[in-house]
Order: C-alpha cells, then structure tokens, then sequence
C-alpha cells in the first residue's frame, strides 16, 4: 500500500491519533493520511519518524508541534495550507488536542477558513474507562491534575461530589503524592481503577478502594512506572435524591406489578432499601 504512489489529499488540516503504546494500533485510514499529507506536524518529529519506519511510511516534511512552539508553529501550518498543501497533526501517543498540543493550532486553522478533518483512533481515557468495569452513565474527563499539592487539593475538592466516573491522568513521579490526596478528598469507599502502561507489554489495570490503593503502589516498585490513567468511581447521590428516585419508580411499577414485585424490582433498579420502599407501596397500594 505505501510503495504506491501518493494519493494527493483535499487541502485541510487532519488530526490524526496514533498509538499509546502498541504500534498496530492505528486505522488504515490514519497510515494512508500520514503517507499522504504534504506535511506532518509533529510533537516529537524522532518518535513520529519511528511509527513512520515501522509501517513503512518514507518519512516526508516533518516539522515540531508542541506547547512550546504551538503558537508560531500554527503560523507555519497555516502558510502551508495557504499554499493548497494537506498538514497531517500527530503527537506522541492518542488523539491530538487532548492533554496534548494541538487545540490552539486547530482553532487558528478553524478561524482562517481551512478545513479540520478528524480521524479518530486511540485514546488512553477511553482505553481505561472500557476496561474499567465502572458503570456510572456518564463520566468526567479531567485531564492532568494540577502539580502543586494545594492546587490539586483544591481542584479535587471541587470535583468530589459530581455523580460521574472522574477520568484522570497522571505521571508516575507524583502517582503516589496523587493517590494520597484522592483519598483525603474523596474518602475510602470510592472504587479507583489505575490503568498504567495500556496496550504495552506491561499493560495493569488494577481496581481496589481508594484506602487500598497507595499499599498496592508500595508493593511492588513496578507498580509505580508508567503513565496512568485512574479513574475514580463516582459519589453516591445524596440520600433524599436516591430516596426520591427510587420512590418514583416504584410508583409506576405499582401501577402495573403486584405490591411485593413492585417492591423487589424498584429496590432493584435504584439499590435503595427494600423495607424503606415497601412502607411507601403500602402507602400508594391503599390509595389505587
């Protein structure tokens, strides 16, 4: 496929995931892109020529993106663009613009008339959270935490009592500073899930409490290495919510169920006390 003549692409910018770790991770779309595009802006343009190599890409005009130099690099982008050129955006792992550069660049091309093309594939908090056996409907993704302690203290404070999965990152140097202040902010009862190393030969995804977690770090010097991702499970609603909740649902099951299947099921789908709720069926059984 890529011994073939390039395919001349449409004039846009196209954001393009990569890998997190395995090199077969990526689509056939996104190998035709990278093998297509005039230019590819890359974060580190060395591990960029190292995907390139290893799915047999010649490697053409690179040149560096990253938070450093997002500003004028977009300038340059642009320019090509100007030029009726296609630039192809990559970092080193997972999808641009997402706790990596490229969301200013994407903004400027945006707001110079220039076409965007997404062209999905990996990404490490998506990776996590399917193998996280977490079942919350809905989830936050954070991102990186801030690094100074009182920072990151404040922020997790603010997040503790939001009723969704929270999706972190985190680098292997403060995981343990980290995990310390999850647990003083959210408690001892929320399930946290460290996934360190995805789609690697060392790939761990590790579930426990969060007062369980710094003991498994400590165990073993391995388990502190690599980048993670950890996802915290989300705060329970507060009693009179789930109260209410679970009374709304029993009073539409007792419309149609007998009293004691109407008890069961909604204690059920809520997970609110089965005793609690049969005095309120008895109360709207009376009534019908």
């Amino acid at each position: 496929m890529h011994g073939s003549p390039k395919q001349k692409l449409e004039c846009a910018l196209y954001v393009v995931a990569t890998p997190i770790g395995n090199m077969g991770d990526i689509t056939l779309r996104a190998l035709e892109i990278l093998a297509s595009s005039d230019v590819i802006a890359a974060e580190d343009t060395r591990n960029t020529a190292n995907l390139l190599n290893h799915h047999g890409i010649a490697a053409g005009r690179l040149m560096a993106l990253h938070q450093h130099n997002e500003r004028s690099a977009a300038e340059s982008v642009i320019q090509t663009l100007a030029q009726g050129l296609s630039v192809a955006l990559v970092t080193d792992a997972g999808t641009p613009a997402i706790s990596d550069p490229g969301a200013l660049l994407v903004h400027s091309v945006r707001e110079s008339g220039f076409r965007v093309v997404p062209i999905p594939g990996p990404n490490a908090a998506l990776t996590a959270l399917s193998a996280s056996g977490l079942h919350a409907a809905h989830f936050l993704f954070y991102g990186f935490l801030p690094s100074k302690p009182a920072a990151r203290r404040r922020e997790l404070q603010a997040l503790a009592h939001l009723p969704y999965t929270l999706v972190f990152y985190e680098a292997p140097h403060r995981i343990l500073e980290c995990v310390a202040d999850l647990l003083e902010a959210f408690g001892g009862h929320r399930r946290l899930i460290l996934a360190r190393e995805l789609t690697k030969m060392f790939e761990n995804i590790h579930s426990c409490m969060l007062d369980e977690a710094a003991e498994w770090l400590r165990s073993d010097a391995n388990n502190q290495r690599g980048e993670f991702v950890l996802l915290v499970s989300a705060a329970d609603a507060p009693a009179d919510e789930r109260k209410a909740d679970a009374e709304r649902i029993l009073s539409i099951l007792i419309e149609e169920l007998p009293l004691k299947q109407a008890v069961q099921l909604a204690a059920k789908i809520s997970e609110f006390s089965r005793n609690q709720l049969y005095q309120q069926a008895l109360l709207l059984y009376k009534q019908k």
